[in-house]
């Protein structure tokens, strides 16, 4: 026996290569244990078209799969022959994934080891440039009754196996394998047992360190990758990777609700390895308004006096006013704005004197009546207009509704002038939220709306949502 465990090697034919709209016609296994081997081949329905270059690749047509069992009708069957063994596939990805969905869309969690014959060959024989199914065949001299056929490309990974195995010896191929298919080491004192429990789905990770003090919470489009990555090799935060001592998660339908979830997380537990994203109690903006001489100032405003949410001129979102002055400070002296008159540099002297970048020539004299009011202003405001925060481009409250395109499932988030009100299940459910101005959930939106994230939409709802608007 090549590998110490059960193995099935599995192939798949389908309608094409999305994993997530297109459909599996035919499935290939082969089952070994020890020295037994059993073969499984069918024909699966896929309730969609099979496009015509498929149909010529692989011999598969609409006829032959008509009265083919669907999916669901295999899939119990099938996870009881799959379940607990070493899953090898060339190009396991995308075998394993579309497994992974298509189990997701009846209900069931499929979940085990993968080896992929593509990067053993790549570890084994690294002479060799190419490592598809067609070059593997060939190098290795593997005869085959057909190609592109599920039990048939099975089989040609099953004679590779053995190729390798007799050239090689065993011990190198199972030595190889072995290191493709190791698992970081978890830091001590968490069950090593969290490592398979881990789900390839989207969602936020959540780590605790001594005493359960959160230290972490991250992101992903998959839980399992993104977690490990933390521990695998020479971990980039490697302070973080020894202090974790509890790891835990929640699945989201999406990419836009992790995202989403982890910046409710971050700001309600404020964990220590999370400097991006945590709230400020000292968020301000720059407002103009217009003095009696006539020059338009900006002046700092708090979030915590003003709604940001319904101020329709603000310039820059800053996280205390330390910051919104050195921009403030940094635009004046790109465009030779006047210091004086725009209350960055102190007046000290007397009436009508130069102010000090006047002097070093970076000032065009709006402080000693050179450069008229009004050029002033024009320039001040063509600096400011990359700054300007974006006004709410609705008339109501919208929903960004979110849905997994395998399961159906669908989720809304509701967003009223760039405030989080909460998430849903269906319109009319309770909303969860705490409205206030964010930062973060600002920058989350308005990229959002420029770029719309993949299985998501935006629904305008009919009448504004009621609350009453915080600040961070």
């Amino acid at each position: 026996m090549l590998f110490e465990q059960a193995c099935a090697i599995v192939d798949l034919e389908t309608t094409g290569g999305h994993i997530t709209k297109d459909r599996i016609t035919e499935i290939g296994v082969i089952l070994i244990d020890g020295e037994r081997i059993e073969r499984f081949s069918t024909l699966v329905n896929p309730g969609q078209p099979i496009p015509p270059f498929i149909v010529n690749m692989t011999g598969i047509s609409d006829e032959m799969v008509a009265n083919a069992p669907p999916f669901e009708a295999l899939a119990e069957r099938l996870l009881r022959m799959l379940e607990g063994r070493l899953f090898i596939a060339h190009n396991a990805r995308f075998d394993y994934g579309f497994l992974k969905n298509e189990f997701r869309r009846v209900g069931l969690r499929f979940q085990t080891e993968v080896l992929c014959s593509v990067r053993l060959s790549r570890r084994l024989y690294p002479q060799h440039f190419k490592h598809n199914l067609d070059s593997l065949i060939e190098r290795h001299g593997i005869e085959l009754a057909e190609r592109h056929r599920a039990l048939a490309d099975a089989e040609a990974v099953y004679h590779f196996l053995q190729s390798a195995s007799r050239e090689l010896g065993e011990a190198p191929v199972r030595a190889a394998a072995e290191y493709l298919m190791a698992k970081p080491t978890v830091p001590e004192g968490i069950d090593a047992d969290v490592v398979d429990q881990l789900p390839d789905v989207p969602g936020v990770y959540l780590f605790f360190g001594e005493a359960d003090q959160p230290l972490y919470v991250g992101k992903t489009v998959n839980l399992r990758s993104a977690v490990l990555k933390h521990f695998a090799g020479e971990p980039a935060d490697r302070a973080l990777a020894e202090a974790v001592r509890r790891i835990d998660w929640q699945e989201t339908v999406g990419e836009f609700g992790a995202q989403l979830m982890a910046l409710q997380l971050i700001r309600e537990l404020q964990p220590s390895h999370n400097l991006k994203g945590r709230p400020s109690q000292e968020l301000c903006s720059l407002q103009l308004a217009s003095d009696a001489d006539g020059f338009v100032r900006a002046r700092t405003v708090a979030a915590r006096d003003v709604d940001f949410s319904r101020v329709e001129t603000l310039y820059g979102l800053y996280r205390n006013p330390r910051e919104a002055k050195k921009v403030l400070t940094d635009l004046v002296r790109a465009h030779e704005l006047c210091p004086a008159v725009l209350g960055i540099e102190p007046i000290t002297s007397k009436k009508g004197s130069p102010c000090c970048a006047r002097q070093a020539g970076h000032c065009r004299g709006a402080c000693v009546g050179i450069e008229p009011v009004e050029s002033h202003n024009a320039r001040l405001m063509a600096a400011l207009a990359r700054l300007k925060v974006k006004n709410w481009p609705f008339p109501n409250a919208v929903a960004v509704v979110e849905s997994d395109p395998v399961t159906g499932e669908s989720v809304e988030h509701v967003f009223d002038r760039w405030c989080y009100l909460g998430s849903r299940g269906e319109e009319g459910e309770a909303l969860d939220g705490t409205p206030s101005f964010d930062l973060e959930t600002y920058k989350l939106i308005s990229a959002y709306l420029k770029k719309p994230f993949e299985h998501t939409s935006v629904r305008l709802l009919e009448t504004a949502q009621p609350a009453t608007m915080g600040a961070w």
